[in-house]
Parts: C-alpha cells; sequence; structure tokens
C-alpha cells in the first residue's frame, strides 16, 4: 500500500541571505564553490529558464509527485510562503506548473518555481512574467490524485534538493547549496563579483585582460612559435 509523506514544516536559510545571494551570477556561486562541487550542484543543461534576464534565490520547498500527477505540487504549494523556491521533480508526465498555478504563486509572493518535468500555458506565464525553470514544456493536464512527498530530499534534474537549501537560478541555470554552507558559498561570490567590478575599471582605464588575467604569464610559459605572416596552404 502507498503512503505519502507531508512535512509542514522548513528550516529556512536566511533571508538576509537571499537577498545577498541574487546580487551574483550562479556562474560567481559555480566559481565559489570549486569544480567538482559546483558541478555537483547545478542542474543539468536541460533545465531552462522560460523567461530571459531573470536571477532569483530563495529557500527550497520541495514536492515529488507521481508521473501524470501534481496533487503533492500543489500541496507544496499551499504550504509554500512568500520568498520560497517551489522546487518539484515529476519528469514522466503531466504538467506540473500552469497559469492557475503561476497566478497563485504571484498573489502568494513565491519567489520562483522550478520543475524537473513538464510546465505549460507557457504564452500565459510569460504575459504574467512567472519565473519559472523547467526541463520540459508540454500541454498534457495532469490529475490530482496521487502519492509522493513533500518537503522532503528529492533529487531535481541531477541535483539533490533539501527543504530549506537555497536555490538560485539565472540565464546559466539553477544551483542548489545546502543551508549550512549558502553563507560562505554566497560571500565568497560576492567577493568575486567586487574583485570583477575592479577589473573593469582596470579595463575602462585602459588595461587589457591579456594582462589581468595572467594570459601573458600563461602564454608565455608554452612553447608557442609565432610567425608575422598569414596563413598560406
Amino acid at each position: 500500500m502507498k503512503k505519502s509523506i507531508v512535512y509542514l514544516k522548513v528550516n529556512r536559510v536566511d533571508a538576509d541571505l537571499c537577498a545577498l545571494a541574487r546580487q551574483v551570477s550562479v556562474s560567481d556561486l559555480h566559481e565559489a564553490m570549486g569544480g567538482i562541487a559546483g558541478r555537483l550542484a547545478t542542474m543539468g543543461p536541460h533545465m531552462r529558464p522560460l523567461l530571459p534576464g531573470v536571477r532569483i534565490a530563495g529557500p527550497a520547498v520541495t514536492a515529488f509527485c507521481e508521473p501524470g500527477d501534481n496533487l503533492m505540487m500543489h500541496r507544496a504549494l499551499y504550504l509554500a510562503q512568500a520568498g520560497d523556491v517551489l522546487v518539484v521533480q515529476c519528469p514522466e508526465s503531466g504538467a506540473q506548473w500552469g497559469d492557475m498555478a503561476a497566478f497563485y504563486a504571484k498573489v502568494k509572493g513565491l519567489e520562483a518555481t522550478i520543475v524537473d518535468g513538464f510546465i505549460r500555458d507557457t504564452d500565459d506565464l510569460v504575459a504574467m512574467q512567472s519565473p519559472v525553470w523547467a526541463t520540459k514544456i508540454g500541454p498534457s493536464s495532469p490529475e490530482k490524485l496521487g502519492h509522493g512527498t513533500v518537503n522532503a530530499p528529492i533529487v531535481c534534474d541531477g541535483v539533490t534538493v533539501y527543504p530549506g537549501d537555497l536555490v538560485v537560478a539565472d540565464g546559466d541555470g539553477v544551483m542548489v547549496i545546502a543551508r549550512k554552507d549558502a553563507a560562505e558559498v554566497v560571500h565568497k561570490a560576492l567577493a568575486k563579483k567586487h574583485n570583477e567590478d575592479a577589473v573593469r575599471l582596470d579595463i575602462e582605464s585602459g588595461q587589457h585582460p591579456w594582462h589581468l588575467h595572467g594570459c601573458a604569464q600563461n602564454y608565455a610559459a608554452l612553447d608557442v612559435k609565432e610567425i608575422d605572416d598569414i596563413w598560406r596552404p
């Protein structure tokens, strides 16, 4: 006999930290975590934003739904609070997100929705500027009858998501940073951003990335033959 498990409370990452995370890009956060850890925290390239130019950050509220059903998504949506990021795993069939759910989420003040699976009503979602990332788009209508979990760990597009983790997304993709590590990673990313801001000022003053990024030094260490002429077959 199937059973569903729904946790009513979430230990959320701090709201002030989420505000800081919105100041940095997913790419900067990826570099701040380091190569392997950054890759493990980043959802796959099929997870794409519906809207261009949007960056979000907030604590995860999670749902796992049976194929062709989104009852547990709706339970998670009902329990979610303003500023939360709803993260849904249902990769098989049945659209998890559409215009009515998005309208409710907008009124409620949700930060964004991440769906490992289908979304639909995309023209309406764009019109209402619903911040949603998804792996698939299709018109199929789900049932609201099935089992699943809410606010328990899920695996969304290859990344383990615990309720309350920091979710950050922009045009480069979606990252999930463990709540216990979030402050360290965000502050490292902010430091990187500040350094890059200083480099931009150097470029405006006439300096070159070739020198600022250490390319000239690395190039000099290679065995490179330069020919002061055009290439000829």
